[in-house]
């Protein structure tokens, strides 16, 4: 017995000196002093968000690549079999073997040890993370940290000696892990870290999506001041096309109360079914260009009688055909199988090319009367850029309302101009501009008066107080081959310009991307709405307007019934004819002068696009650059064929005359205008280059931005997070059981 006894104490001792030697070979960790500088959600929620790797398709530095291939991991394909590195092992616990891993994990390359087993520095680091976190706790689960800590980094010494097997050090480890998980959750001050660029965290907008203002005034300022700061793009397009068809200032009123019609009816049809996101449906200036070469056409030249409603109904043939194929590639399901080629890579340069197509208009036409356009663009720079983040009454109003008040100012600096006479000439009149030409010594100033007085235009005259925009106000629509070929290529650039605004907007406001259908079935209604602008006769299609992005994101405001109610105003003025001649009396310096902020505004959203995917990848800035230079510089072959009359046309409207004066010699006059007009365009160029090669060129998903755009899976494994999308039931009853449609 006091052998056994002696024996049994030696035994003892001989494993607790083991024990003993096991924390003894723990390093000792310095006091982590945490950064103050350094924020833990920056860097995570953006590699979640883009897929970041440390390698673009291989072009990087070779110590870049180096330290990839040790690490052996990819995002696409998983673990390569690098040479010095294994994955992540994780072990049954209860049939003692190894799994596969449940999805891709990346760790450090220095932080993985042999056998998948992480090294004992990181693992000690883990445990005076916790230590300090629970430093209240009782001194025996601490004991037993370290001794779990011990064993798992010295498993194939010491791991048979004290009993412990593999099973239980890897239950330690995972334990482990979901106490770091929670530590981590801990860092960031929303709650659980953002994924996918944001989901799951609360959104930063003031008001929410659902949410409700409050009473009737919160709720009519809200509504205002998101269409006041949409002004630019919702009543200037007619200011430009109605003159360039021959239109009277009576007309060009006419045309935006109807524009303010259709936008506040398509805007209800948006907000009730697809894809009910607080966007503004109007005018769009993807339907400008074409709109531009059809009125320059050879044949409507010379034409002076009757010139605007003639021109007028062959856009609206040519946009009723185009939106209807729009709405059939919706409804049809094709949509959803093209939104397979669609990505930011796509997405970004085509749009950008929607803005850059107007530089031979934007600063040529605002130059007429530069006393009045360069005061306009300084002072609209300066509140959006240096006094963005001035604050009146708790309201970033020089931000929220920079193209109205620079709009207010610099159109009472013309009134007094005006008034002052800084525009009388003598022996000039001032109520007929143009009947100076006939007068030698007023001729050259003819121009100049036109352009920058405030009472050229007798629309206040002539408009009447109550006046109803109705279907088919201008006369039966006229379908021809040539312009139903145009605007069927500007439906496509106009559903991939809405894509890419759908998914932007949605990441605004936190919601998860929209899935294939719903974006299908957005579409689909956005040709339904351009049918409608069609009938009516607003010149242009009606489409989701890129700038609603910045809106949004400056008001903090997303709410629908915000926007439900702005559209009540829409078409509320609308019908009354004097608001309609107010806006028509807009001198055109100071109209275009507001343009060329926009359009420079369409190409940074557009640009924009590019954050969610690995922008610095060389084959990403090929292909941007690649398309955004042919984009325009394709159509600039084009666009040197001249018309043999140039001078009937401005300078500004020449490089729209290509369709009838274009290389492309086929045969057919019908076809010939229809290539060479499609290859003048910026936009659909680009669209087509950029379409060929990001879908060509290989690349990862991560690379190329994939990540972001929502999958068809989605809404299997998490359906309440399209709950924002979901149909109203006496609509979802009649699609929800097709698939193209439902999903």
């Amino acid at each position: 017995m006091a052998t056994g006894s002696s024996s049994d104490f030696l035994n003892k001792a001989e494993r607790g000196r083991g024990r003993a030697e096991v924390g003894s070979i723990e390093p000792k960790v310095e006091a982590f002093v945490p950064r103050k500088d350094h924020n833990p959600r920056e860097l995570k929620s953006w590699a979640k968000r883009t897929g970041f790797v440390s390698t673009f398709s291989g072009e990087t530095v070779a110590s870049s690549s180096g330290k990839n291939e040790s690490a052996g991991f990819d995002l696409e394909r998983g673990y390569r079999g690098g040479s010095g590195s294994s994955p992540k092992i994780e072990i049954d616990p209860v049939l003692g073997r190894t799994k596969p891993s449940r999805g891709i994990e990346i760790e450090p390359a220095s932080g993985i040890g042999r056998g998948g087993v992480r090294s004992e520095n990181e693992e000690t680091m883990r445990v005076e993370n916790r230590r300090r976190r629970s430093e209240n706790e009782p001194v025996l689960g601490a004991k037993d940290e370290e001794r779990s800590v011990g064993v798992e980094g010295n498993e194939n010494r010491n791991g048979n000696e004290h009993g412990v097997t593999a099973v239980a050090s890897a239950s330690e480890g995972k334990k482990m892990d979901e106490e770091d998980e929670r530590e981590e959750m801990h860092l960031y001050p929303d709650g659980e870290e953002p994924v996918h660029g944001g989901w799951g965290r609360p959104s930063a907008m003031r008001i929410g999506l659902r949410e409700n203002p409050g009473l009737v005034i919160p709720l009519i300022y809200y509504g205002l001041q998101h269409y006041l700061s949409l002004a630019g793009s919702l009543i200037f397009i007619p200011l430009i096309i109605v003159p360039a068809m021959g239109g009277t200032d009576k007309d060009t009123a006419t045309v935006i109360s109807t524009m303010l019609l259709v936008s506040g009816i398509t805007q209800y049809c948006t907000l009730t079914l697809e894809p009910r996101l607080p966007l503004v449906q109007g005018s769009s200036f993807v339907y400008l260009a074409p709109a531009l070469v059809i009125m320059n056409a050879q044949e409507y030249r010379n034409l002076t009688e009757h010139k605007f409603r003639h021109i007028m109904r062959e856009l609206q043939g040519a946009i009723i055909v185009g939106s209807i194929f729009q709405s059939v590639l919706g409804f049809s399901g094709l949509m959803s199988l093209l939104l397979r080629l669609i990505n930011p890579i796509v997405v970004a340069p085509t749009v950008a090319a929607v803005g850059l197509a107007f530089f031979s208009y934007g600063f040529p036409q605002a130059g007429s009367c530069v006393e009045i356009s360069i005061p306009q663009i300084l002072l609209v720079l300066i509140f959006t850029l240096y006094l963005r983040g001035v604050s009146v009454f708790g309201h970033r109003l020089f931000r929220i309302y920079a193209v109205p008040l620079s709009i207010m100012i610099i159109w009472t600096y013309a009134f007094f101009l005006t008034a002052g006479g800084a525009y009388d000439y003598k022996g000039c009149t001032s109520d007929i501009p143009s009947s100076n030409i006939l007068i030698d010594s007023c001729r050259r100033h003819a121009y100049t008066m036109k352009h920058c007085r405030t009472d050229v235009s007798n629309a206040w005259r002539t408009a009447a107080w109550v006046r109803i925009p109705y279907p088919l106000q201008w006369g039966i629509p006229i379908f021809h081959f040539r312009t139903s070929i145009i605007m069927i290529f500007v439906s496509l650039v106009a559903s991939v310009d809405s894509v890419g605004t759908y998914h932007t907007a949605s990441v605004r406001i936190n919601l998860k991307p929209p899935t294939r259908g719903i974006v299908s079935r957005g579409i689909a209604l956005e040709g339904f709405c351009s049918v409608l602008a069609g009938l009516w006769g607003s010149g242009t299609g009606s489409t989701t307007l890129t700038e609603n992005v910045h809106t949004i994101d400056i008001t903090k405001v997303a709410s629908r019934r915000v926007v439900e109610l702005g559209a009540v105003f829409l078409i509320f003025f609308s019908f009354i004819g004097k608001v309609g001649a107010i806006l028509a009396s807009i001198p055109l310096a100071l109209a275009a002068s507001v343009l060329c902020f926009t359009w420079a505004l369409v190409v940074a959203l557009g640009l924009s696009t590019l954050q969610y995917s690995q922008a610095a990848s060389f084959r990403n800035m090929m292909i941007v650059g690649v398309s955004l230079f042919l984009g325009l510089s394709i159509p600039a072959y084009f666009q040197q064929y001249q018309p043999e009359t140039s001078f009937i046309l401005p300078s500004y409207f020449v490089p729209y005359a290509a369709a009838s004066n274009g290389p492309a010699r086929t045969g057919s006059k019908q076809l010939d205008f229809a290539i060479n007009a499609l290859m003048s365009l910026n936009m659909v160029v680009t669209l087509l280059v950029a379409l060929v090669l990001e879908n060509t060129v290989p690349g990862s998903r991560q690379e190329r931005g994939m990540y972001i755009w929502s999958k068809p899976e989605d809404i299997n494994t998490d359906p309440s997070s399209l709950e924002d999308y979901s149909l109203p039931r006496k609509f979802s009853r009649c699609l929800c059981r097709t698939n193209c449609l439902g999903v």
